[in-house]
């Protein structure tokens, strides 16, 4: 019988460790603090936890790793992890292995019920999650049943998917996502106007406030940034920003449309430093909650009142 002394002892195991001793043929560097398997490309090691995007699966040491990927019983991981030696045998110095980048969409799921019944529960207008998935921009993936927003090249091929769990929880991009192409909506070579979120949920929130207000949703371009910390670019703004703004031929006007916290705020200033004397920069900072969906909730809300206060 294993005691809990060497349970413990195999759980504080991370997968690196246990590959770089076990296995090390199986390692390949691909970003920074990153490592993906041989066997599996989208499964990425970093910080001392794993996911496999491609099975939208993870962990947080090789314990998880042998049971959920390997097939391993729980006493067989054990005793492997234990026979290593893994502190003891630990190699020094980098794994300088290289691979590309190559985006692992999760699989998609028959069905997009769960995806839709989830982002209508959020308050999103029904034909503009329709329409995404008609553009093959939005669907449902088959194991978790996660929202999956695609972000197209100008062939139409996916190079950017975030993921987002339907059920509370993850929020992430699939595996060799370029923020270059982030999730977007609208015509790009013909908008005057672009609106920039840090989430394809607040996107959408926005678009069924304007759709709310009797606007024209279409007319505009949309982007979201997936995050307001990515890397920079010769302009100074994030790459994904950077890149719509050369798509967007006609533009002229660009709102900020970012959280209502510190980084959003600060991220919204400087964005709009940079931008100053090439673009009209609007602050569409949400002026209820704390992004554009929880104003769009509290609006719903709001208007729900006043119909029950009415009859």
């Amino acid at each position: 019988m294993i005691s809990q002394r060497d349970i413990q002892r195999a759980r504080d195991v991370d997968l690196l460790s246990f590959l770089r001793v076990n296995d090390p043929g199986q390692l390949v560097h691909f970003s920074k603090d990153t490592y993906c398997t041989r066997e599996h490309d989208s499964l990425k090691i970093n910080n001392g936890k794993w996911y496999w995007f491609s099975r939208e699966i993870g962990g947080n040491n090789a314990l998880d790793y042998l049971i959920k990927v390997q097939g391993y019983s729980f006493e067989d991981a054990v005793s492997t992890i234990l026979g290593e030696n893994v502190y003891e045998k630990i190699p020094k110095g980098p794994i300088i292995t290289v691979v590309e980048k190559e985006l692992h969409l999760p699989e998609r799921n028959r069905s997009n019920d769960i995806v839709i019944r989830y982002l209508l529960g959020r308050g999103i207008d029904p034909e503009i999650i329709r329409d995404c998935i008609n553009k093959g921009i939005l669907y449902e993936s088959c194991r978790y049943h996660s929202a999956v927003f695609v972000g197209q090249d100008e062939r139409g091929d996916p190079r950017y998917a975030a993921i987002r769990s339907t059920s509370g929880g993850y929020k992430g991009e699939a595996a060799g996502s370029n923020k270059e192409y982030a999730f977007k909506l609208g015509d790009f070579s013909t908008a005057e106007t672009l609106h920039v979120f840090e989430a394809p949920i607040d996107l959408l929130s926005y678009l069924t406030l304007v759709k709310m207000r009797g606007g024209n949703w279409k007319r505009d371009a949309y982007l979201s940034l997936g995050g307001i910390s990515g890397s920079k670019t010769g302009t100074g703004v994030c790459k994904q920003l950077d890149r719509a703004l050369r798509l967007g031929g006609k533009l002229e006007a660009v709102w900020l449309h970012l959280d209502n916290d510190e980084p959003g705020r600060n991220a919204a200033q400087r964005m709009a430093a940079q931008l100053k004397g090439k673009y009209k920069v609007i602050d569409g900072t949400p002026q209820l909650g704390k992004d554009i969906n929880e104003c769009l909730q509290m609006i719903i809300e709001k208007r729900k009142r006043g119909e029950r206060n009415a009859r």
